[in-house]
């Protein structure tokens, strides 16, 4: 087994923000491997994540950013459990960089069980009668279609789009990151997007 350094130790809990030692525990188990070290924390972070999913997030705050000369303007609300973690650096980063995303991505809304029903059909719609016209077999149609949706769901939808600073991250891996790192339930509540001279501003 490879012996586990304080450099180790520190590139781990740069990359991921873990504790100390689950940071060694991690490169224990990994074998001294960075890479899986991570890949391990991140998987006890979603098992942790999906356990706080249940706890009641009534405190947070309601963030703002301003871009592009005053002509693009977010409020995001994003809640936790408590007070305290409310008032910390991470949390307050964490809204930052939510709203900062709303105002690069333009999302319409917040997650896909938002999407009203009439607008993914008409989506489909959309995208079937486009697979069509190439031909194909309608199973490899059904397929086609349903890869548009995701992608779709992937643009319009804040928490399924790729995260702006990391784009192989999505910005729900972004909010369940930070549940685990600050040990409390986080929910993204609603976000409205302002653009100078739009008057279907989004709001979600």
């Amino acid at each position: 087994m490879s012996a586990i350094t304080a450099g180790m130790v520190r590139e781990l809990r740069d990359r991921t923000g873990a504790g100390m030692m689950d940071c060694k525990k991690a490169l224990s188990e990994s074998d001294g491997d960075v890479e899986k070290a991570t890949v391990y924390l991140r998987e006890k972070g979603l098992a942790a994540a999906a356990k706080r999913a249940s706890r009641t997030a009534a405190e947070g705050a309601v963030g703002s950013y301003i871009h592009a000369g005053g002509k693009i303007g977010v409020l995001i609300e994003v809640n936790c459990e408590t007070d305290f973690v409310a008032r910390t650096d991470d949390f307050q980063d964490l809204v930052r960089e939510l709203a900062m995303q709303v105002a690069a991505a333009n999302p319409r809304y917040l997650n896909r069980e938002e999407v009203p029903a009439d607008v993914v059909e008409q989506e489909r719609a959309i995208f079937k009668t486009q697979a069509a016209e190439s031909g194909k077999p309608e199973q490899v149609i059904e397929k086609i279609v349903t890869g548009k949706i995701e992608k779709f769901f992937g643009e319009v939808c804040l928490l399924e789009q790729s995260f702006i600073k990391e784009p192989e991250k999505k910005v729900g891996d972004l909010v369940t990151d930070a549940v685990a790192k600050m040990g409390e339930n986080l929910v993204v509540r609603r976000f409205a997007r302002f653009q100078l001279g739009d008057e279907s501003a989004a709001e979600a």
